[in-house]
């Protein structure tokens, strides 16, 4: 099977998506997933489709988050290694697959970390556009900011890629800058 691209991520994630939120949510995660896949030196185009994708049952199905999604995803051709990485960031949350590999372990982290730093630039009359790691620190240590995005999540996941928390903060802040107008978190006139 070919590798998930992001024509057919958006094509799959039209048909089971339509709230404005979750598809600003998914732009958000794929383009903090290129990051991360630069990062590793990884195909950029290929990790920002799973990101993309990665809460396609989530609309429907909030009760039983990752339950759906392979039902929803083999019918479409999507390979069994792209699944397992979109399950994967609900380890521990809503499902038991384990993330194994960088894609599945960067997925894992950035999902949760991504609300924060959308919070943060929301924020800011300048967005996202000069926000800095030390200003994002500060609100990630404020546990009432954006208080449904779990630190415990995000942390577990530095850990398992064995990058610091501020590193991969970085990478995040980078990779939403280049979605910033889509993401409606540039800077404001």
């Amino acid at each position: 099977m070919a590798k998930l691209t992001m024509e057919q991520a958006k094509t799959i994630l039209a048909k089971h998506v339509q709230e404005p939120h979750l598809l600003t949510h998914a732009l958000a995660v794929s383009a903090a997933m290129g990051a991360m896949a630069e990062h590793f030196g990884a195909d950029r185009a290929h990790w920002e489709a799973v990101g993309y994708l990665h809460d396609v049952d989530y609309e429907k199905y909030p009760e039983e988050h990752l339950q759906h999604t392979r039902e929803l995803l083999e019918p479409e051709g999507v390979d069994e290694a792209d699944i397992r990485a979109i399950l994967a960031h609900g380890y521990g949350l809503c499902c038991d697959v384990e993330p194994l590999t960088e894609l599945e372990k960067s997925l894992f982290t950035v999902d949760e970390l991504t609300g924060i730093v959308q919070a943060a630039s929301l924020m800011r009359p300048t967005g996202i556009s000069d926000l800095e790691v030390k200003s994002l620190k500060k609100k990630f240590k404020d546990k009432k900011f954006a208080a449904k995005c779990s630190r415990e999540v995000i942390e577990q996941g530095c850990a398992m890629l064995q990058m610091e928390l501020t590193d991969v903060m970085e990478l995040v802040i980078h990779g939403m800058q280049r979605e910033m107008d889509a993401l409606g978190i540039g800077p404001r006139e």
